[in-house]
């Protein structure tokens, strides 16, 4: 699935924050556990419905300068 297929923006879902559709984690919220040193198998452990591709639309997300 695309990057467009796996981010999604909506007024009523996270204040209109960018988010893995179908699920309330945002973006920002992949980023900032990333940076802070966790791992994608920690993250998707921790929060089984991310899938390794929503992980890497979220990172696509921000190089492309997309976030908010």
């Amino acid at each position: 699935m695309a990057l467009k297929g796996r981010i999604e923006i909506k007024p009523g879902v996270m204040g209109g924050k960018p988010v893995i559709r179908g699920t309330r984690i945002p973006v920002e919220f992949i980023l900032r556990k990333l940076a802070e040193g966790a791992t994608e198998a920690e993250l998707i452990d921790a929060y089984p419905t991310l899938r390794k591709g929503d992980i890497e639309a979220a990172m696509a997300w921000q190089t492309n300068g997309l976030t908010r």
